[in-house]
């Protein structure tokens, strides 16, 4: 542990407990909705300006009454000091302060989903008023608006009691204390886990079972936050067509890369959003593997098959398909991939040289688009925001009007069924025009003793749902 300030902390541990001591303006559901939370509405009144009502019943657990200079405070620290949440205010560029219950935020530029951008802690200006924020001793226990308060912090472990003034009187929690202990390695936490110490474990380790067994605890796998995806260059020659970008996605076998590379360590994936957002359930964007459909596809685009390579004429030349795939040497876990994404294209007769590249390199080729399909990876938002995928200047170069229309659309409206209903096409169009091939996510695991009981419906930016009806 660094530090239990959220703002300061850079331990992803710290950050999900923290979200049991501090609340956000906003917060999310298990499917990735927005919730009201210290914000009670919110309205967008322009491209550049929000409206933001805040809850009147809330006090801070020093008995002090939360009000919107907090909300100005926090956004001010947050734009002043390194914070995992500075991503989430990088675009305000003012806040002015209606009256105690309701500020406007103002935008540098237009972003979409902004409301998902508020789920930052809200800290309390008078508590840390006159203090060196960054390193005052009040950081070690701060006061909170959440569900639990910090009443002891020792070594070896903190304590957390009910918050018996916690401004939702519509849930009521059952369990009185939470003891948070500290270890110094990861050792002694699985070590602690396997006696029955610990009660609840979250962690993106991979091989997290061959540290803490199969036995005595219950676990829920879930598809992570780091989506891994094929970059099609669409300005290509052969990627510009799309039967060809067709072709590659119904000849890659993603379960095969993710069994015999990542030994079963990845989920598997079909869209940037299918790791749980309700925008995307029960959509499949993937084409699936079909190399009978991939041959179709192509004899149907006028490409023919011959000495194990696809050709077409066109103003009286002979092209043959033939690629350059972009991975970073650095990540050897990528190049095993890339490589086997190799093999699977050449046994469709789509030759693949799979290109190297340093860290600089990389960077460099895809922020001027300087390759033919890249494997690339990124840390994925809670936000449905698809702009870096299908936006204006996208890595694959992909345009498409009416993707443009829907991009413009689903912006500026909180409908839920027209949101619904957009996203269900764009979902179709993705499949259909294959600018990406989703490959896989990592695997997010929440890991907990048979002595815990209740509903625990965890995802990757909360593990707490529905703790108010957790016992033991």
């Amino acid at each position: 542990m660094d530090t239990i300030n959220p703002i300061l902390s850079n331990n992803k541990n710290v950050q999900d407990i923290s979200k049991l001591i501090y609340d956000p303006l906003i917060t999310l559901t298990a499917d990735y909705k927005v919730e009201s939370c210290l914000a009670k509405e919110w309205a967008k009144q322009n491209d550049n300006s929000y409206l933001i009502k805040l809850r009147e019943n809330v006090r801070w657990s020093d008995g002090q009454k939360f009000t919107a200079e907090d909300v100005k405070f926090t956004i001010e620290r947050l734009q002043e000091v390194s914070s995992i949440y500075s991503y989430n205010v990088q675009y305000v560029s003012g806040i002015d302060i209606v009256d105690d219950y309701m500020v406007i935020i103002y935008l540098d530029r237009e972003v979409p989903f902004f409301e998902y951008q508020l789920t930052f802690p809200i800290l309390s200006k008078d508590y840390y008023e006159g203090q060196d924020f960054a390193n005052t001793e009040k950081n070690n226990a701060p006061v909170g608006t959440g569900k639990y308060v910090i009443t002891e912090v020792q070594p070896s472990y903190l304590i957390l009691s009910k918050n018996t003034s916690w401004w939702n009187k519509e849930k009521n929690l059952t369990i009185e204390k939470i003891t948070v202990n500290l270890y110094s390695s990861v050792g002694e936490l699985y070590n602690s886990f396997k006696i029955g110490n610990i009660d609840l474990i979250a962690t993106a380790n991979e091989n997290l079972q061959q540290y803490i067994g199969t036995i005595g605890y219950s676990a829920k796998e879930l598809k992570g936050r780091e989506h891994t995806f094929l970059a099609l260059n669409t300005k290509n020659y052969f990627l510009g067509k799309q039967e060809v970008r067709k072709a590659i996605s119904y000849s890659i076998d993603k379960e095969n890369i993710v069994s015999s590379v990542l030994n079963n360590k990845c989920h598997t994936s079909s869209f940037p959003l299918d790791y749980g957002s309700w925008l995307s359930q029960g959509q499949d964007a993937s084409s699936g593997y079909n190399v009978e459909q991939a041959k179709e596809v192509l004899t149907a685009g006028g490409w023919s098959y011959r000495s194990g390579t696809w050709q077409k004429t066109e103003n009286y030349r002979t092209q043959r398909i033939a690629l350059n795939l972009l991975v970073r040497a650095s990540d050897s876990s990528k190049v095993a991939v890339a490589e086997n994404i190799k093999q699977q294209l050449a046994n469709q007769g789509i030759p693949i040289n799979v290109v190297q590249a340093s860290d600089e390199q990389y960077n460099n080729q895809i922020n001027s688009r300087n390759f033919d399909i890249a494997l690339c990876s990124m840390t994925l938002s809670p936000s449905p925001n698809l702009t870096t995928y299908l936006g204006g200047g996208n890595i694959a170069n992909y345009t498409n009007e009416e993707v443009n229309n829907i991009m413009n659309e689903v912006k500026n409206t909180t409908d839920e069924n027209i949101l619904k209903e957009k996203y269900a096409r764009l979902v179709e169009i993705y499949k259909s025009d294959v600018p990406y091939i989703s490959l896989y996510n990592n695997k997010y695991t929440v890991a907990y003793n048979s002595g815990l009981v209740g509903e625990i419906t965890p995802n990757w930016f909360y593990q707490f749902y529905g703790i108010e009806g957790w016992y033991k």
